[in-house]
């Protein structure tokens, strides 16, 4: 693998520690602005939909410059919010920032993805992909737990600091590593809006939101669970979170090296697995080591789905992917906020603190019914000579081959 992909890694990881290291630091926050918990908690619904409106308008907004340019551009918005919570005075303008360097994070994927994937052969496009989302899942091993013990013993604003710097390490990776890659000749905004007739897009893209909304249903209302219905301590929520971290990063490694392989086998196997085991979680939540086991599972499954669903999304709008692998990116984080909320009505229905597990498995095999009409439909379409794609990207012999994208 190209070490460019290393310096998206690193702002990967920075990304992914900003993102979630917030869960940890809300009564610290909370406390510092004296706000409650319920409105320190509008930093975390801030930042979700500041991804799903950046990832779109970032990327048309930057439509005429270089992916490269693009990218460190976005680095250097991560850095401004980042900064900006660091010393914000007031509630207000700590929201501001938690927005600000939100705007950056979908686009930063969206566009990483289509620049991991031109790095490599077509049969190595999505392990380069898992490569990129390897600083994310490393994130929530190292850097959420790491992140959240400065907060707690140094304070917060030092974490935010800290990730700030890791923003313009992953800047400077980029100027240094990643090569110049000019947007292709023809990309214009009506192309890129084109690949959304594509029905396949929109297909992966609703997987998107289901899939791995499934996951964030039962993730959200972990501790809980885990202290209310699994007799867990407090404190070892934090180590918990670890091991759904490390399931993360094994299924992402997974995800990208058989999603090159079969990728739709490996969807239908990832959204089954992941749908039965938020399934049977309802029940292994009453056993603290079957709880542990099933929170490393629902990480592995859960994440082993996203260069599989990135790369359907690159393959389908071949033409023109840049706007829809951000959009995509967008897609992951409106699964998550629409799954918390599924999931926090079902708890308010007086269901129990394991409720939004049945609700994960329904979205997840909701998923996995969308992936088989996807393929089904895939199956009926006759191919022509200009648009017929196999699973890996590689254009088949009856094909005029695609001009490659950078």
């Amino acid at each position: 693998m190209p070490l460019a992909l290393l310096a998206l890694a690193v702002g990967a990881f920075g990304i992914g520690t900003t993102e979630f290291v917030i869960m940890g630091l809300l009564p610290e926050i909370a406390g510092d602005y004296g706000v409650s918990i319920p409105t320190a908690g509008l930093l975390v619904t801030g930042y979700a939909l500041g991804v799903v409106v950046g990832a779109p308008l970032l990327t048309v907004l930057g439509g005429k410059a270089s992916r490269k340019r693009m990218l460190m551009l976005l680095m250097g918005l991560f850095v401004a919010g980042n900064l900006l919570s660091a010393v914000a005075p007031n509630f207000g303008i700590m929201l501001t920032g938690r927005v600000v360097a939100s705007l950056a994070h979908g686009s930063f994927f969206g566009i990483g993805s289509v620049v991991a994937a031109g790095l490599v052969a077509p049969d190595k496009k999505a392990g380069a992909i898992a490569t990129m989302f390897t600083g994310l899942t490393v994130a929530n091993i190292v850097g959420v737990p790491l992140g959240t013990f400065i907060g707690q013993a140094v304070g917060w604003r030092t974490t935010f600091a800290i990730v700030a710097a890791l923003g313009v390490a992953g800047l400077l990776g980029i100027a240094k590593l990643v090569p110049a890659m000019p947007r292709p000749e023809g990309a214009r905004l009506r192309s890129e809006l084109g690949a959304f007739r594509n029905p396949q897009v929109l297909l992966a893209m609703a997987m998107t939101v289901l899939g791995f909304g499934g996951v964030f249903a039962a993730v959200t209302y972990i501790a809980p669970m885990m202290t209310e219905v699994a007799g867990y301590s407090a404190g070892a929520v934090t180590w918990l979170l670890v091991l759904f971290g490390a399931g993360m990063f094994l299924g992402n490694l997974l995800g990208g090296r058989y999603a090159d392989r079969a990728l739709m086998p490996l969807l239908y196997t990832t959204l089954g697995g992941l749908s039965l085991v938020l399934a049977l979680f309802t029940v292994t939540a009453h056993h603290k080591v079957l709880a542990a086991i099933s929170i490393v599972l629902v990480g592995a499954l859960g994440f082993a789905t996203v260069p599989p669903l990135q790369k359907r999304v690159l393959d389908q709008a071949h033409g023109a992917p840049t706007l829809a692998s951000a959009v995509n990116i967008g897609a992951f984080n409106l699964g998550n906020a629409l799954a918390a909320w599924l999931g926090g009505l079902v708890i308010a229905a007086g269901l129990g603190y394991t409720a939004p597990n049945w609700v994960g498995a329904l979205l997840a095999a909701a998923a996995l019914g969308l992936a088989l009409w996807s393929a089904a439909l895939e199956r009926r379409t006759p191919a022509t000579p200009r648009t017929r794609v196999v699973a890996t990207g590689t254009p088949t012999a009856d094909e005029t081959p695609a001009p490659a994208h950078s």
